[in-house]
């Protein structure tokens, strides 16, 4: 997470599927967590087509989620008034119930793309040696740039993502057409769908490989490796609960710093969670934007 410059714009849609990137200029050492850029598309709802976010399933809520569509509401309203653009979606992974709120939005990754990286890594090589083993831990648990960088640069840069994207059916999630993996582009709905798919063992990584991943989020380090805090959103908002989080963060995109709070909560692993935001102003207000967010949807501190 080294302070770089960055330059972004917006590409046009040439299919009906989403087609949006950050393209970035600038140092080519080692990596994401501050990007420094004009505005981009990963700030602003989609034009294109795409699956929709939905707010709702057809089921009836569980009582652990009952009132959570008002609250998630409120949760952004309160956001915005502090400046904030917020997008969250959670999933209810027994019912299949998914509650939503804000506008369906192109998601600049920043260091949740190592998810896809960690996954291909071991999707790749079943027999990875302690030495690689043990990046990947420290790349999830503390958001190592440097080993994300040796895995990039070693299986193919770009070409993870689209084989990540492919396995689990990602189709709105598209590599960096500049090379660099933290301007991977998803969305809500394809985090959502991509955790639940790797703890069920369906996406082409066994539950056994997928724990790997998962056991790692689960002992995220208070700060990464760069000192930057990472307790922000699901962690401290959601402190009644066992969580496993891959968090993101940059800045700058446009004015806005950028935070994604992603992972699973629950001991039986029930509930995935991923929350959004852009908002301008310092690091520090923007985090607690975040964690207040969770903690308005979910009141106590646990689902």
């Amino acid at each position: 997470m080294l302070r770089r410059t960055a330059t972004a714009r917006r590409m046009t849609s040439v299919t009906s599927a989403l087609l949006v990137a950050i393209l970035t200029a600038g140092s080519t050492s080692a990596c994401e967590a501050r990007v420094y850029a004009e505005p981009a598309s990963a700030g602003q709802d989609l034009a294109a087509p795409q699956a929709p976010l939905p707010n709702l399933s057809l089921l009836p809520p569980t009582a652990a989620l009952e009132g959570l569509p008002s609250r998630a509401q409120d949760a952004v309203a309160q956001a915005a008034d502090q400046g904030a653009q917020v997008t969250v979606l959670v999933l209810d992974r027994t019912t299949g119930q998914q509650v939503a709120a804000g506008s369906p939005r192109a998601l600049a990754t920043a260091s949740v793309a190592k998810l896809f990286i960690a996954d291909d890594l071991l999707q790749r090589d079943p027999a990875l040696d302690g030495d690689d083993l043990a990046k990947l831990r420290q790349m999830l648990r503390s958001s190592d740039d440097n080993a994300a960088e040796e895995f990039w640069n070693r299986n193919g840069g770009d070409q993870i993502i689209g084989r990540v994207a492919a396995r689990y059916g990602l189709g709105s999630t598209f590599g960096p057409p500049n090379g660099r993996w933290w301007n991977t582009l998803t969305t809500a709905g394809d985090l959502v769908r991509y955790y639940d798919m790797l703890l069920r063992g369906a996406g082409g990584l066994s539950r056994e490989r997928g724990d790997i991943i998962i056991g790692a989020l689960a002992r995220s380090t208070p700060n990464g490796l760069d000192g930057y805090p990472q307790r922000f959103g699901v962690p401290d908002g959601l402190y009644g609960e066992q969580v496993a989080v891959k968090q993101g963060w940059m800045c700058c995109i446009g004015a806005d710093w950028m935070h994604l709070s992603t992972g699973v909560v629950g001991a039986d692993r029930r509930y995935v969670v991923v929350v959004y935001s852009l908002q301008a102003g310092d690091d520090f207000a923007a985090r607690e934007t975040v964690t207040d967010v969770v903690k308005t949807m979910f009141p106590g501190g646990k689902i």
